[in-house]
């Protein structure tokens, strides 16, 4: 017995409308069975297909990227060194993106040492107050 579009929205996270868009637009790697009436029955394959993707948004993969991928997984075997690369080249984005985060965290994590510090001494008043150039307190 299949899902219908309700069901996957619930399970994925992704509104009836954005399933649509997903299947409209190629996303998906095997056509969306219909019913009699009409219907759209997904399978659970599908339901992992939509997590995949939805991950893939996530980090910051492009729509063509996902249809890309798409069309080679559904052209089959023969491509996997093409899929590779393609996976290859978004790891390297997501993990220079995981990088710059963990920069930025770094700077967050001094700054609330920072306050921490001065609220536990009792100097917090004296963050961020312009006394000049040469105080150091101005660059908290």
């Amino acid at each position: 017995m299949g899902l219908s579009i309700g069901q996957v929205a619930e399970r994925t996270g992704l509104s009836v409308h954005a399933l649509r868009f997903y299947e409209r637009e190629g996303l998906l790697a095997d056509p969306v069975r219909r019913e009699s009436n009409g219907r759209r029955v997904y399978t659970e394959d599908d339901v992992d297909w939509l997590d995949m993707c939805i991950k893939f948004r996530s980090s910051g993969m492009p729509l063509d990227t996902i249809r890309k991928y798409t069309d080679l997984v559904r052209q089959g075997p023969g491509n996997e060194q093409d899929r590779l690369a393609l996976l290859r080249s978004h790891q390297d984005y997501v993990s220079a993106q995981i990088q710059e985060l963990n920069e930025c965290l770094n700077v967050i994590t001094h700054k609330v040492d920072i306050y921490t510090e001065s609220l536990a001494d009792g100097t917090a008043d004296c963050l961020w107050v312009d006394a000049g150039p040469t105080d150091a307190s101005a660059a908290s």
